[in-house]
């Protein structure tokens, strides 16, 4: 497996090739969760040496990986703003 990217695919975000598994998917369940890598691989049905190549892509770029995050939760935010307010007040 390789880390991949293409910008139909996860709007251009690292990610497992032949697959729309992302590397900060991977990152977020071992790091954040600790999660164990061998539960990772089985819970996305991909093989351990891809969860390992996505973590070592991650610690590699970690710049890159934060500014991902931020965009994206930057695009969340906008998302909820825009959707989630009401078009008119209620009386």
């Amino acid at each position: 497996m390789t880390i991949t990217r293409d910008e139909d695919v996860l709007g251009g975000e690292p990610r497992i090739d032949g697959t729309r598994i992302g590397v900060r998917h991977v990152a977020a369940r071992v790091i954040e969760a600790g999660q164990s890598p061998a539960a990772v691989a089985d819970q996305f049905d991909v093989s351990l040496a891809g969860v390992y190549e996505a973590l070592s892509y991650y610690y590699e770029h970690v710049a890159e990986m934060r500014e991902h995050e931020q965009a994206n939760e930057a695009a969340f935010e906008e998302i909820r703003e825009t959707s989630l307010k009401p078009k008119e007040t209620v009386k």
